[in-house]
């Protein structure tokens, strides 16, 4: 086992890391930026490494920073959370140049998988349903809308290197085709350095469900079960839940039988996501795999009881899952609230500032991820997400029930959140139901916006 892991990352995952670390007796360091001085992570780490100035770029993007922190205090590890550099297939394989393992796939891996047009052409070799759309990428704007002629409207143009919705057009119109594929060409390139694009048919109102995988070295790859990710804005995600209502058995089966595959084709190890596209008609298609530790993965970690950070760096270590598909059961409900520095209200406009009052939810079954501390000062040079609410119970209305409850004892004074748009979001007839979709959010924001309170009568949801 390693004996010391240096952590490259920040805010509530660097805290779950290390949190993990010191339950597995694995010393931590901790690397910061002028901008995280006073963070948490760096004051409960065993070390910690100043690596630069407040931008991403010349600090947790550094990879020679880094390393080089790793290398001065003798890390045999490093562990890269979510962001960041989490699915850099160079800085993966800097870090095996200098004898240091990297705790996720290979760099070969992270490259297959992280070039979406590349990934969609492996899983179709493997059996894995996908989207219709581009055998590979397309050049030109013209290419692009011979295909779209050709499979019908609409389409999605997607960056091949793309995530996080940038570098992604919908079209709807053949006029529009031309603008919007150099429009995300354009992104793309400035986002990612990278203008590869390819298309699919846009499957329009779908559940956006995700299964997440482990995958050891002796060739053992199981599947944890999914995540309902559909409740999202702008492709990105603000709550999940698990499991996923509108899946039976049979289709959960038949999902987590193409994720398992997929990784299997993609000679993947460690922690994963598979992402699909669940259609009204109850098709689904692969749409990308995630390389690296998911910001919902306490959503699977509720209703499996297995800690994914380490199996992570167990897997790491070059040991074996400690079981098998057989020993894998879902139990409850689990759902989670991404809690954003935000003001819905104003256009989920950024709130940086100085935490004044802090108090977190408690009680049986609430699970909450945050670095936040009365005082903090969050920072507007990353990512706006401060806290994870999570809870856990017997049933998916009394899973309901709970995080509303977590959501009112929530307090976070001084700077605005998304809280309250969360705590609505669960009171709302299709989140009840369970009959949401990715376009709840665009359908109902001015609608939940404009609510002074819950509405009455949720029950027997």
């Amino acid at each position: 086992m390693f004996k010391r892991i240096l952590i490259a990352n920040r805010g509530e995952i660097a805290l779950r890391i290390l949190r993990c670390c010191r339950e597995m007796e694995i010393e931590t360091v901790a690397v910061y930026s002028e901008a995280d001085r006073t963070a948490l992570h760096v004051q409960l780490a065993t070390q910690a490494v100043c690596i630069g100035p407040a931008k991403a770029a010349d600090s947790y993007l550094n990879a020679q920073a880094i390393l080089t922190a790793a290398v001065k205090t003798g890390c045999d590890a490093i562990h890269p959370g979510f962001g960041f550099l989490s699915e850099n297939s160079e800085f993966a394989r800097l870090c095996a140049d200098c004898g240091i393992t990297f705790i996720g796939p290979s760099g070969d891996v992270i490259d297959a998988m992280g070039n979406k047009s590349a990934a969609r052409r492996l899983m179709q070799a493997a059996g894995v349903p996908v989207v219709p759309g581009s055998d590979g990428s397309i050049d030109t704007a013209a290419d692009a809308a011979a295909l779209a002629h050709k499979i019908g409207y609409p389409v999605l143009i997607k960056a091949a290197a793309g995530g996080g919705g940038r570098g992604m057009r919908r079209v709807y119109d053949p006029a529009e085709l031309e603008s919007s594929f150099e429009a995300a060409r354009a992104e793309a390139v400035a986002c990612f350095g990278d203008g590869e694009m390819y298309l699919e048919k846009l499957v329009e109102n779908p559940r956006h469900v995700e299964f997440q995988i482990l995958a050891d070295e002796m060739g053992h790859v199981v599947h944890l079960g999914e995540r309902d990710c559909s409740v999202q804005r702008k492709n990105q995600k603000l709550m999940e839940e698990s499991p996923c209502k509108a899946l039976t058995p049979d289709l959960r089966e038949a999902m987590g039988r193409a994720a398992v595959n997929a990784a299997k084709a993609a000679g993947y190890t460690s922690a994963g996501t598979v992402e699909f596209v669940l259609a009204p008609d109850g098709q689904f298609y692969f749409i990308e795999m995630n390389t690296r530790i998911q910001v919902e993965h306490p959503v699977t970690e509720m209703v499996t009881g297995i800690d994914l950070i380490r199996q992570q760096i167990r897997i790491a270590a070059h040991l074996p899952l400690e079981f098998s598909q057989e020993d894998i059961q879902l139990t409850g409900h689990a759902i989670e609230c991404r809690i954003n520095a935000e003001n819905p209200a104003k256009g989920f406009l950024p709130s940086p500032g100085k935490v004044t009052f802090l108090h977190l939810p408690g009680g049986c079954g609430v699970r909450v991820d945050t670095a936040l501390y009365t005082g903090y000062e969050t920072s507007p040079y990353y990512d706006s997400m401060v806290a994870k609410v999570i809870v856990h119970a017997p049933n998916r209305l009394q899973a309901i029930r709970r995080m509303r409850r977590a959501l009112e004892e929530l307090v976070i004074e001084g700077i605005d959140t998304g809280a309250g748009l969360a705590h609505m979001i669960l009171y709302h007839p299709d989140y009840l139901k369970g009959s949401y979709t990715t376009s709840f959010i665009p359908e109902h924001l001015d609608e939940l916006l404009s609510w002074d309170c819950p509405p009455k009568g949720d029950d027997e949801a």
